[in-house]
């Protein structure tokens, strides 16, 4: 076992780590929903930064069900930019952890290390 070799490997994958975090840290997604109506925009780390709502999603003549159809609304274009925040954390970091043998878990990874 060269342990040069794994401190080298460990230091480039700590870098890969850095890179990819930075990445999501500058990364935004937009989630929509009603059809373009309400539109989210989440950071790549899962922070709600924007909520946009277009004024057709309000019937000014039924204000308490404009309220409770916009709150949908906003749920449902917070879930999809959730989910696509998870594709883009996945396709940064994923990587990263197969390179660790599936996250740092025992028998996979780092070879000679116990459970990396």
């Amino acid at each position: 076992m060269d342990m040069q070799a794994l401190l080298q490997q460990a230091q480039q994958m700590q870098q890969q780590l850095m890179e990819a975090q930075q990445q999501l840290d500058e990364a935004q997604v937009e989630g929509t929903s009603g059809g373009g109506l309400v539109t989210v925009k989440v950071s790549g780390r899962g922070s709600v930064e924007d909520i946009t709502i277009d004024p057709k999603a309000i019937d000014p003549d039924d204000a308490g069900e404009t309220a409770q159809t916009i709150a949908d609304l906003v749920l449902a274009a917070i879930r999809d930019a959730e989910s696509a925040v998870e594709e883009l954390q996945q396709e940064k970091m994923g990587p990263l952890a197969e390179g660790l043998g599936g996250g740092g878990m025992p028998g996979g990874g780092m070879p000679g290390l116990p459970g990396f």
